[in-house]
């Protein structure tokens, strides 16, 4: 039974993990899904109060939004995770927020990363967290993948979905609860201060914000918790040249890279990139 292993454990990522099982399963295909983190969501993230469990906070992705030109191809998608809850209509107004004509946006109930835990769910897969990928060697035909622990493991085929700049990174051949429950409240830092303290202490930083939030609201309760997240790769502001989907790195044995990087940086996008790198796989079987 082939082995195909999918690095990252985000949108694109269980994504693919679960198209591949729909329609690639009948064929011996087994799929093995490794992430660095210590569970699923990538960049749609949701934390969770260690007080309780209920109380949560979306950190990346807040709400998706789906424009004309995918609604219909993508309408199945939508369709599936609306059925299933995992969707419903963002009904609130969003300050600032410029909408296009005939754009429709949506939120998560159960935390934006209850979107990739659906998918992944769905795929019935071998999910690995805590495996940090450092290098990818060619070993008698096969890709031998190897993690921060010094482990490593088999496998005929590899998709990579987590952001670019980690890509490069790799070594190896290929690169030669309710009414007690308080509000949880996310604060979003601009594009140019997160440029501009990204290396800073994260102390540093977190008091910086805090600072600035108690200027904007004075009179607002002690939190009992604090998470700050820092996103070193957030959205992609230029994609791959042409934005094919995915770039095949090597035919046999099967190495892809997909994701949001290589087509555009949204929801739509990530689909775009999950189909178009099964289509690959098919295509090498």
């Amino acid at each position: 039974m082939a082995r195909v292993l999918i690095v990252g454990a985000g949108l694109a990522g269980s994504l693919c993990a679960a198209l591949l099982r729909r329609e690639l399963s009948p064929r011996g295909l087994r799929v093995v899904v490794w992430d660095k983190a210590r569970g699923a969501g990538g960049r749609m993230a949701t934390s969770r109060s260690c007080h309780d469990p209920r109380c949560a906070a979306d950190l990346g992705a807040q709400y998706v939004t789906r424009v004309p030109e995918d609604a219909e191809k993508h309408r199945r998608f939508y369709d599936e995770l609306l059925t299933h809850g995992v969707l419903k209509p963002l009904t609130a107004q969003v300050d600032g927020m410029v909408m296009k004509e005939g754009a429709e946006n949506f939120v998560a109930p159960q935390g934006i990363s209850s979107i990739p835990k659906h998918y992944l769910k769905e795929a019935d897969a071998e999910i690995f967290y805590d495996h940090c990928v450092t290098q990818i060697n060619l070993r008698d035909g096969k890709w031998e993948v190897c993690i921060n622990t010094g482990s490593s493991d088999q496998f005929d085929g590899v998709i990579l979905t987590m952001p670019v700049p980690q890509i490069l990174q790799l070594q190896g051949d290929f690169a030669n609860k309710s009414s007690d429950v308080g509000p949880s409240i996310v604060v979003h830092t601009s594009v140019s201060f997160g440029t501009r303290h990204l290396e800073w202490d994260k102390e540093k930083v977190q008091q910086l914000i805090l600072n600035h939030l108690k200027d904007i609201i004075p009179h607002l309760p002690k939190p009992t918790s604090i998470k700050c997240q820092k996103w070193r790769y957030s959205q992609v502001t230029q994609p791959f040249p042409g934005s094919p989907g995915h770039i095949q790195l090597h035919t046999k044995p099967f190495l892809v890279c997909g994701g949001d990087g290589f087509v555009h940086s949204n929801f739509d996008g990530c689909i775009d990139s999950a189909m178009s790198v099964v289509e690959a796989l098919r295509s090498s079987l």
